[in-house]
């Protein structure tokens, strides 16, 4: 947990995610990633200077094998509020529109119906648990797909929703939260969604693994070009880094 925390805390602290009063709700996938930042920021609730509460929001995106039971219980073991959504995306996405390529449609209702919910439960932030490697491959996959220069922020303000979205696990390579896992035993979720492991993303990931082999620095270097650019939202409050 401490390498995990030192990688979040300085996320935290380089882009000021939270701030006194501030009501967090945890995106749980029920994957490692999401799993490993809840517990990270309900331990970093005891020492943290500011202020704010949690809860966690798994949003069900209606496949029979989605069972959250587990998750259920490590939130009232650690005394955390925990919602669950209950939606037809998977209905909507496989079986209506019968998408070739549904992980974007997916992704934007996910994202639609987590912030109604963070809405409801009076949220004004929303933490999602992108990872150092995410931002590698999605800015790998928006410069060789899109043709553009860009990942996603740190944080960044939804107008409409009034709603920050914050990423506090940005600096914390998914190896480590890997080991963070599995050390702990979490209570990851197995995959149900067919397309996982079959995406373009997972193909950005085999892309910088083969890079790595030949240029050891690779994910350092796009890491740094990534923080000296101009991509909106990557302009820290600190140059602690």
């Amino acid at each position: 947990m401490r390498r995990v925390l030192s990688y979040m805390r300085r996320a935290i602290e380089d882009y000021n995610m939270i701030e006194d009063g501030d009501k967090i709700a945890v995106a749980l996938s029920g994957g490692k990633d999401s799993l490993t930042m809840l517990l990270a920021l309900k331990n970093l609730q005891i020492f943290f200077p500011k202020k704010f509460e949690i809860i966690a929001v798994t949003i069900n995106p209606g496949f029979d094998e989605f069972d959250t039971s587990e998750l259920e219980k490590l939130c009232a073991e650690k005394e955390i509020k925990y919602v669950v959504e209950k939606t037809d995306i998977k209905a909507i996405v496989f079986d209506v529109r019968n998408e070739k390529n549904p992980c974007s449609l997916c992704a934007n209702l996910r994202r639609g119906i987590l912030n109604s919910v963070a809405i409801r439960e009076g949220c004004n932030k929303i933490a999602l648990g992108h990872n150092e490697d995410d931002v590698l491959e999605t800015f790998m996959l928006n410069l060789l797909y899109g043709g553009s220069i860009s990942t996603f922020a740190p944080m960044s303000y939804m107008d409409r929703s009034g709603i920050t979205l914050i990423r506090p696990l940005i600096y914390a390579p998914e190896k480590y939260i890997r080991s963070f896992a599995k050390k702990n035993n979490l209570p990851v979720m197995p995959k149900v969604c067919p397309m996982d492991g079959v995406s373009k993303r997972e193909d950005m990931k085999n892309l910088i693994y083969q890079f790595q082999k030949d240029i050891p620095r690779v994910r350092e270097n796009l890491y740094g070009a990534i923080q000296r650019s101009n991509i909106k939202g990557w302009e820290k409050e600190n140059s602690s880094k």
